[in-house]
């Protein structure tokens, strides 16, 4: 921000009216009045002869590039630090990939990658700046996250100029006719880094950078949007060029508002598909398109409030006007009550992935604008080698339709768990056990002794019998065990109902609950018993039928008898935390409290209060986090201060849901159940008197 002398730059003119400052630094280029294409690509990264062969092959009439052209030159080795030289080295298209791997051995240190590499490896901008190579069509581009800054400032001072090279950045902007259309380009280069955005750097005009790497800072923001304004004609079609992506960075989607572009194109993260989208068809509403715009601005803000006071006392009074300007680009959020915004639909956006990978050509005619979008993409040829024997299960999938691999062992990338734990069938499937339960003890969910758990083959996957026979064999000796056991326990009932015979104890009335009936004792029509009889001091054998529906009940325990409920949701994430809120609020109040973006909040989810016709969201709230480090902290903030009283924060489980469940009401017929868990949790139970402020308690629980 030092207002000192500086090379030329639109920042740096006269602190006058802005009606009274220079001419805009604009250029219009007729290209074709009928019909022309134009090649958009992204990070060249330096191979800028292969510039004239993607123009050749895709008939363009001139190329729009979006950053990481590669503007180094000899003496920019002395400025690129250690690690950015990596960088380069490893991504550089010029250096073959033997080389390349030596250079980047983990014994090779950063001073012998120094001494090795040559501007010849890293770029051909020295050839294009000697003469000795020359662009066949007119190049538009901004510049990427690694260049070097002196060698733009020597652009912008006019020092250096090549034919058919043309530099887009905040003061300068430029007009193709082609095809009908006249195309206003509007560029920003660099990087997004919030925190950098008041820094300039080793720069000494509003053009920031070092060390091999640029960024975008806010006055360069409030220069374009000064350009932008001052060249505005409603008969030309805008497209912003960039190096950040509007699709993921809040502050370029608020560029993209105020300079009301009708295109934007930007580089992308170096997949190997490019992206067409605009906000409506990947944002669920305008909510989620004004929660981008906000997360943006929230990072914005706390640099701003930060530096805030430093700025004031070093800008001039022009520096103060463009300033004015990017923060009314932060201040641009959408009204989520007023209309619509127009370019919630019509702004269409092209993500492009590396020049190598692929490629955009807008191909211009009678004033359409046609887009043909072609991208290497990934290679799946090697799905068709795949053999049953390196192929991994999918985690906790439900079923599986892998071939049996019984002479392979298990693969050196499965887990463990994978290997020896087989999968478990649908619960559908399950069938209830056929062994009587005793006092005490839980009876098995999935597998009984008189059936022998499969077998497995040593991948994870349970093995069939080998041929019809076996089963048949399996079959009978399953009938067979199942009818000696029932002849037992018919011998165990009659023993005992002559003990009690025997003794008069015994023969006195038995309380309603505890009787049992005379064909329960009869082996030939076995009726299922709900808890164990209490007969001589004993628990007598329970015999469950089997039902196809047996497998949807909890097993038989010692528990009160309530149904575990059936639930068809996903599991909870791991990392999520059940905050109970002193008064109602919003998303973005939660996200604040736990600390914005950098809390590492991935989703808010309020509970609904399904008894209000308002469905109002109740103070309950579960919040998602990235990980556990983040979640841990966020379980720190128990019982701070959010308003006028305290925020209760908890690790959550199903606990807190079902206990919200039961107090939501007892209807349906299984409500009953869940209440009394939820009183039980709170420390409540049928009788016990309790006061206005624990029975709030227990309905939050």
């Amino acid at each position: 921000m030092n207002p000192s002398s500086r090379p030329a730059s639109s920042s740096t003119r006269p602190a006058v009216s802005p009606n009274s400052r220079s001419q805009v630094n604009t250029h219009t280029k007729v290209l074709d009045t009928t019909h022309g294409r134009i090649l958009c690509i992204a990070d060249i990264r330096g191979r800028l002869s292969g510039l004239n062969d993607l123009a050749r092959e895709a008939n363009a009439k001139a190329i729009i590039h979006t950053g990481d052209f590669g503007f180094f030159e000899s003496n920019s080795l002395d400025r690129i630090n250690d690690r950015t030289l990596r960088h380069l080295t490893m991504y550089s298209p010029l250096i073959p990939s033997t080389q390349r791997t030596h250079f980047l051995a983990p014994d090779n240190t950063s001073q012998a990658i120094r001494a090795t590499v040559d501007i010849s490896l890293l770029s051909e901008f020295p050839l294009l700046l000697s003469g000795q190579l020359k662009l066949s069509v007119p190049v538009y581009t901004v510049w990427g996250a690694c260049e070097d800054v002196v060698i733009l400032e020597k652009f912008r001072a006019g020092i250096y100029n090549i034919d058919n090279l043309h530099v887009l950045d905040e003061a300068t902007t430029h007009c193709l006719d082609v095809g009908g259309v006249k195309l206003r380009l509007l560029g920003l280069g660099g990087a997004l880094v919030p925190h950098k955005m008041f820094d300039n750097g080793d720069g000494s005009a509003t053009i920031a950078g070092g060390q091999g790497t640029m960024w975008t800072t806010a006055l360069q923001i409030g220069e374009l949007v000064d350009t932008a304004q001052r060249v505005f004609d409603p008969t030309e079609t805008r497209l912003l060029v960039t190096h950040a992506s509007p699709g993921r960075e809040g502050i370029m989607a608020q560029l993209a508002l105020v300079l009301k572009v009708d295109l934007s194109i930007s580089a992308g993260l170096h997949f190997r598909y490019a992206s067409s989208y605009n906000e409506f068809s990947v944002q669920s509403d305008l909510e989620g398109f004004r929660h981008k715009l906000i997360a943006g601005k929230e990072a914005f803000d706390k640099v701003w409030d930060s530096v805030k006071q430093q700025v004031d006392t070093v800008i001039d009074e022009h520096q103060r006007v463009l300033l004015d300007k990017a923060l009314s680009v932060i201040e641009r959020v959408p009204n989520a009550q007023g209309p619509e915004e127009p370019s919630w639909k019509n702004c269409w956006n092209w993500n492009l992935c590396d020049a190598a990978f692929g490629s955009l050509v807008l191909d211009v005619k009678d004033g359409r604008i046609s887009a043909e979008l072609k991208s290497q993409g990934f290679n799946y040829a090697y799905r068709r080698t795949a053999t049953p024997s390196n192929v991994v299960p999918t985690p906790n999938s439900t079923t599986s339709s892998l071939p049996n691999a019984t002479s392979n062992p298990p693969t050196k990338g499965s887990t463990p768990a994978q290997a020896e734990k087989p999968l478990s069938p649908h619960p559908k499937e399950v069938r209830s056990p056929l062994v009587p339960a005793t006092s005490g003890k839980e009876t098995p969910k999935e597998s009984s002794p008189s059936t022998p758990p499969p077998k497995s083959n040593g991948s994870g996957t349970p093995a069939p019998p080998s041929d019809k026979a076996e089963k048949e064999k399996q079959k009978r000796k399953e009938k067979k065990e199942r009818k000696d056991r029932e002849r037992t326990e018919a011998k165990e009932k009659e023993a005992s109902t002559s003990e009690e015979k025997a003794d008069p104890a015994l023969n006195a009335p038995a309380p309603a609950p505890a009787s049992a009936s005379a064909s329960a004792l009869t082996p030939t029509a076995p009726t299922p018993v709900s808890a164990p009889e209490l007969k001589s001091g004993k628990a007598t054998p329970e015999v469950p039928i089997v039902d196809i529906r047996e497998g949807m009940k909890s097993p038989t325990t010692d528990s009160t008898g309530a149904r575990t409920p059936t639930s068809k949701r996903s599991p909870r994430h791991p990392w999520t935390l059940f905050v109970k809120l002193p008064q109602q609020s919003t998303e973005a109040d939660v996200r604040t409290f736990f600390g914005g973006e950098t809390a590492g909040v991935t989703k808010v989810t309020f509970l609904a209060n399904k008894g209000s016709p308002h469905q109002r969201a109740r103070p309950f709230v579960y919040v998602e986090f990235g990980d556990d480090e983040t979640m841990k902290a966020g379980l720190d903030k128990n019982d701070e201060k959010m308003g006028e009283g305290t925020v209760s924060v908890q690790i959550a489980t199903d606990r807190e849901e079902r206990a919200d469940r039961g107090v939501r009401g007892g209807h349906r017929g299984r409500g009953r159940g869940f209440a009394a868990r939820g009183f039980a949790a709170a420390g409540l139970t049928r009788g016990t008197p309790r006061t206005n402020g624990e029975a709030r308690e227990s309905a939050a629980a």
